[in-house]
């Protein structure tokens, strides 16, 4: 290892200052350009109705005005169903499915990544396979099983199906297997730790970045689960936030205001959440690639 961070130093010594220049111009481009779709939608949320659909289109808000949120306050507040119901049922399923995703697929990735046993090369065979089929592909399996169970209309037909997402279970055991030394392991049972102490005081600690960027990947999906919760829930004091705001977005062009500034309001919770942890999202994926 030692080694290898001095070839590395080396090279990053070797590399002349008109190269240094010409990666950072070309990350930077890269960077406005991605960019360019989320400051597009901050831009359309704050222009009057004109300027919305104004030819040829115009980039950047000339008169910014919050009359859009104004109108879309005045729509949620409308519905014969409180818009802060709908909040609490978004809140509710993003949350709890969150948290029981992290836990049960950290959970299940402790013993795959550092114990043996029979079939343990299969059932994680298993789970690669499984990241191969698409939410559609999964939809009717799901809609049968939370039938058979008797659970639809409910919010755990949204959030069960989100435990066993077997994403979390790939991520966190490739994580623990780069990250936490087995000597670290044998240690603490030595000084007479169990199984459940040396999971939830040191494993998971050691894996912080990675259960923190499934929080991310998570809590994502299930914040705009508006699709899947139309499918499982049909009583409208369970609906969550999105269906509410996919019916303003259903009202035609005299809504395109009130439109443009829900679409900022949900994708802002996602992006906050990202810019808190990004730190451990990075360093995840950097560790990801990562081999002894």
């Amino acid at each position: 290892m030692t080694m290898k961070l001095l070839r590395i130093r080396r090279k990053r010594l070797n590399r002349s200052m008109p190269v240094d220049i010409l990666l950072f111009l070309l990350l930077s481009a890269v960077g406005v350009f991605m960019a360019l779709p989320l400051v597009f939608v901050i831009n359309n949320a704050f222009k009057p109705i004109d300027e919305i659909f104004i030819f040829p289109p115009k980039f950047f808000v000339r008169y910014p005005t919050l009359k859009n949120f104004e109108d879309l306050y005045h729509l949620l507040a409308a519905f014969w169903v409180p818009y802060t119901r709908y909040i609490f049922n978004t809140v509710f399923i993003a949350v709890v499915g969150t948290a029981g995703h992290v836990i049960l697929a950290s959970l299940a990735a402790y013993p795959l990544a550092k114990k043996q046993f029979p079939g343990k090369k299969v059932l994680f065979t298993c789970v690669v396979l499984s990241l191969m089929f698409s939410a559609n592909v999964t939809a009717i399996p799901n809609y049968m099983t939370m039938s058979w169970l008797g659970l639809l209309d409910s919010y755990w037909a949204v959030i069960i199906p989100a435990f066993g997402s077997s994403l979390g279970l790939f991520l966190m055991k490739q994580f623990m297997e780069q990250m936490v030394p087995d000597s670290v392991l044998e240690a603490a049972r030595i000084d007479g730790c169990s199984e459940v102490r040396i999971y939830w005081k040191i494993v998971m600690p050691m894996v912080k970045p990675a259960w923190m960027t499934l929080i991310i990947f998570s809590f994502q999906g299930l914040w705009g689960s508006g699709g899947s919760g139309k499918v499982y829930i049909y009583s409208e004091q369970l609906k969550t936030i999105d269906y509410a705001l996919g019916q303003i977005l259903s009202g035609g062009i005299v809504r395109t205001g009130p439109s443009m500034a829900a679409t900022l309001l949900m994708i802002s919770v996602p992006i906050v959440l990202f810019l808190i942890t990004q730190s451990n999202v990075i360093q995840t994926m950097t560790t990801s690639g990562m081999k002894d």
